[in-house]
């Protein structure tokens, strides 16, 4: 069982967190982590992930799990294993399907909008917000 709050840190920007208090599984914990990464665009097509012991060893898990975390997304189509060279991010147009990117993104937003309904926030201020803080981040880029 890994530690709540484990974390790997790579070169490449990849950083998973793994937690044994939130009912996922960990195997699917990775899964989802990775999926988000490439979708966000943090993980590129052929970057390498990291080699599944290290990976094991890194988040204190046994590396079954990472081999089962991998081994799903080689299925969905999100990394290659190329022989004896690792596993990489697969070709960009194979990568996330648009659902899949919405379904990522999706399961960002509810603790948001439940966060914010806690607050007694209406929708169209979480929406203005989000404007907002898009406009900050591209809002240069745009113009």
């Amino acid at each position: 069982m890994a530690p709540a709050g484990a974390v790997i840190k790579r070169p490449s920007g990849m950083q998973i967190h793994i937690s044994s208090n939130d009912g996922v599984p960990i195997y699917l914990q990775i899964v989802n982590q990775v999926k988000y990464l490439v979708a966000s665009g943090r993980l590129a097509e052929g970057e390498e992930m990291p080699p599944i012991r290290a990976l094991a060893e890194q988040l204190l898990i046994n590396p079954n799990t990472v081999a089962r975390a991998y081994l799903e997304l080689e299925r969905a189509g999100l990394v290659a294993k190329r022989q004896g060279a690792g596993t990489y991010i697969a070709a960009a147009e194979s990568v996330l399907p648009r659902r899949e990117k919405l379904k990522v993104l999706a399961k960002r937003l509810d603790p948001l909008l439940a966060e914010a309904a806690q607050l007694d926030l209406p929708l169209e201020e979480v929406i203005e917000l989000l404007r907002e803080r898009h406009e900050a981040m591209h809002g240069a880029a745009a113009k």
